[in-house]
Parts: C-alpha cells; structure tokens; sequence
C-alpha cells in the first residue's frame, strides 16, 4: 500500500517475510479496491481479521480431516472383518 517498514528477521526467513507482506499488500488492496474501508489502518485491520479467519477456517478442517480417516479405517476394518467370516 505504498509503505516500506524495516522489520528485523534471520536471515533464512526473509523470503517468507516477504511473501507475507506481498501477501497482506495483495489483501489490503483488494479490501481498499472495495471501497467498502477507507483509510490504510483500517484496511490492515480487515485483512488481518480476514486472513486470521482464512487460517481459523483452514486449521479446523484439518483437525476434522483425521477424525474422518479414523472413522475410515474403523469402518473399513469392519467390512474386511464381516467379508473374512462369510468365505
């Protein structure tokens, strides 16, 4: 959005540093393209409770993702077990 900030990083992480804040630029330009938020504080808000929500939405269906497999395997442990004992 048109500032630069310098942020103290490793070195081996500056690449991912600046990844996010293409990122985070990206987003704050599309909340301002809108025009539905005005001012650049306000913008960064936005986008920080819009890509928080993204990860709370995305870390929730991961930690569903393994109850499923699990409900998976045990259902198809059983189908195995009730297929062995009618051969």
């Amino acid at each position: 959005m048109g500032k630069e900030f310098m942020v103290a990083c490793p070195e081996d992480e500056r690449e991912a540093l600046s990844a996010a804040a293409s990122f985070l630029d990206r987003r704050m330009r599309e909340i301002q393209d809108s025009g539905k938020v005005i001012g650049t504080e306000r913008c960064a808000i936005m986008a920080a409770l819009n890509i928080t929500n993204d990860l709370l939405d995305l870390r929730k269906r991961e930690t569903f993702a393994p109850d499923v497999n699990q409900k998976l395997r045990f259902l198809q442990n059983k189908i195995d077990a009730v297929l062995r004992q009618e051969q």
